[in-house]
């Protein structure tokens, strides 16, 4: 019998594409997706798998024990993306991702407790570790959030490692660095200025510009996620990081440059509180489990920009609903 895998947060941008390499392997039976379809999850991220025999698909949050009790039941691998993720969001809402991502983290842990998952995989984030003014910080580090989004994901993390201290739950966390991809959704830098650069609008950087992100591709990091699932141990945490380090900058002109549009699109706006200077994660750890980054950074940047180009329609829609947040309305 092949796994029965729950995937929290899987009509979102991470854990759809998740789902996909889920749905492609042969050891796994079952896809369960729970999530509450926010603004930032939808089923036009799953239309090519929901007519899959393999997958089942449940409308339902994750701070609800009655939403997620049923999904959870008769699981092998429990897989928790479902998050309130956007930094800017959680400077106006910070109790939004208190609920999710900590009230939510702890309903999940509770019924672990009584469904008894072979595995919990708790996807947390490299923004943990605060601001690195040089090198890479391993799993070891302090951690030092800045924001009320990093604040509450570092909170489910040490979570995580009181129940599986005390009651048990077979946790592993997992600490990815900045994704991208198709699918996200456009309030995040790529794909918003995408969206702004094809109507002709000017690109908003935070700042100078030179925030430093590593950036990790989506398909890259669900296997090292899939990886860690099959090989890695209980209780053990996994930073999944790429080396390619790039000032927000350098992504703004590389986005212009592939679209052929002028340069001069970009303009500088007053930094946001708290923005964390440089992120760099060591991954030796998952290294040692076989795991490498595939993609090579330049191909699959521009596959990526050209993946929302082609989909202007889509984006367009998409986008309209991400500029009311930044319109403050």
């Amino acid at each position: 019998m092949g796994r029965k895998v729950l995937v929290t947060g899987g009509a979102g941008f991470i854990g759809s594409n998740f789902v996909r390499m889920l749905v492609d392997d042969p050891t796994v039976d079952l896809v369960r997706i729970l999530d509450k379809l926010t603004y930032a999850g939808s089923l036009d991220n799953l239309e090519d798998v929901l007519g899959n025999p393999k997958v089942e698909f449940v409308r339902g949050d994750i701070a609800n024990y009655d939403d997620a009790h049923p999904a959870m039941e008769g699981i092998d691998w429990v897989v928790n993306f479902a998050a309130e993720s956007h930094v800017d969001r959680s400077l106006r809402n910070p109790a939004e991702f208190v609920r999710t991502n900590i009230e939510g983290v702890r309903v999940l842990l509770e019924i672990a407790r009584e469904t008894k998952p072979e595995r919990f995989l708790q996807i947390s984030t490299d923004e943990v570790y605060g601001s690195i003014a040089e090198g890479c910080v391993d799993e070891t580090a302090q951690l030092r959030p800045s924001s009320p989004y990093s604040a509450s994901k570092a909170s489910a993390d040490m979570l995580c490692n009181a129940y599986l201290t005390t009651f048990g739950v077979p946790v592993i966390i997992a600490r990815s660095a900045n994704n991208y991809g198709p699918y996200q959704y456009p309030e995040k830098l790529i794909p918003r200025f995408v969206s702004l650069a094809l109507k002709g609008e000017k690109l908003p950087l935070y700042g100078d510009g030179r925030n430093i992100r590593d950036w990790l591709y989506v398909e890259d990091n669900c296997r090292a996620l899939l990886l860690i699932l099959k090989k890695g141990k209980v209780g053990e945490i996994y930073n999944i990081g790429a080396g390619e380090l790039h000032q927000n900058i350098e992504i703004a002109r590389k986005i212009l440059d592939i679209l052929g549009k002028p340069e001069d699109m970009i303009t500088f706006v007053a930094d946001r509180p708290g923005h964390d200077r440089r992120y760099c994660v060591n991954w030796d750890k998952i290294r040692a489990l076989g795991w490498e980054p595939q993609a090579k950074f330049e191909e699959k940047f521009r596959e990526t920009v050209l993946w929302y180009a082609r989909r202007e329609q889509w984006l367009a829609k998409k986008s309209e609903e991400a500029e009311k947040f930044y319109r403050g309305q």
